[in-house]
């Protein structure tokens, strides 16, 4: 079988020049806030997203991206099939998932979620049972993240891409997790502020599993939610408590571990009020 020109790259110069000869550029992304470039290629009958970074921080958090794949594998994260040197950084190479992003800051626009025809409008005005569904799929996904003993880093609606039509969620960019816990080095780590727990703003805090649950818990708010302001809350009283238990602002008050947070979840949205 001759080698696949994606899945047996191994180095190549240029990523785009590169990616035009062996297949169809059918959709760039070029104004990532993340440094990164990324393709939707066609070659053979076949689609494929490739990712590449050639600024250094970019390519850090790319190679990172690989640990990750290689440490998790789960139905709703899009699987790392390959990745291959390019000049000056790497590539990243995952099948094409069919969906659309609920948020796509790029370096010249950002906001736009409460626009009614954003993605995140949309999603915010499917029946409650629709997204409560998707929430199970966002935290199960979550479970094998917490098994392979990493922590979400960067985690917010711009790594969810969503299907309108078959109702399924993928997830996707899960470059900056690692693994946990670690003590935060820099001044803040990097991710949406929506998202984010009061320690990963604090150089010298720990971050753990207890991060992931905040992060998770910010998650279940903001989608349940028909409003970017917090004012229009979809679900039960019980699953309202459980989220405001998972988003204390002290660590210890938050449930223990990810699998808590969800048994508690499942509990309380069994019984809805």
């Amino acid at each position: 079988m001759p080698p696949h020109p994606l899945l047996d790259a191994e180095t190549v110069d240029a990523l785009e020049p590169y990616l035009e000869e062996v297949g169809t550029v059918f959709h760039a992304f070029r104004e990532q806030d993340s440094g990164c470039v990324s393709y939707g290629v066609a070659i053979g009958g076949e689609r494929w997203f490739v990712k590449g970074a050639t600024e250094s921080e970019a390519t850090t958090s790319l190679r990172r991206a690989v640990k990750v794949h290689a440490a998790v594998q789960h139905p709703v994260i899009v699987p790392l099939q390959h990745s291959f040197d390019i000049a000056g950084g790497l590539a990243l190479v995952y099948p094409w998932v069919d969906g659309t992003v609920l948020y796509h800051p790029t370096v010249s626009r950002h906001g736009g979620r409460t626009a009614p025809d954003s993605p995140m409008a949309q999603f915010r005005r499917l029946p409650v049972p629709v997204i409560l569904r998707v929430l199970e799929q966002v935290l199960d996904a979550h479970l094998a993240v917490e098994a392979a003993g990493l922590i979400a880093v960067d985690f917010y609606d711009g790594c969810l891409l969503y299907d309108f039509e078959s109702d399924h969620m993928a997830l996707c960019d899960l470059d900056e997790y690692r693994p946990g816990p670690f003590i935060l080095e820099a001044d803040r780590l990097p991710g949406s502020r929506r998202f984010m727990a009061p320690e990963e703003f604090t150089r010298g805090s720990t971050i753990d599993i207890r991060t992931t649950v905040f992060v998770l818990g910010r998650a279940l708010r903001l989608l349940l939610d028909a409003g970017d302001d917090e004012q229009e809350w979809r679900g039960s009283s019980p699953q309202l408590e459980i989220i405001e238990c998972a988003t204390a602002s002290d660590p210890a008050c938050r449930f223990a571990s990810l699998e808590a947070l969800v048994q508690a979840w499942r509990g309380a949205s069994s019984v809805r009020s």
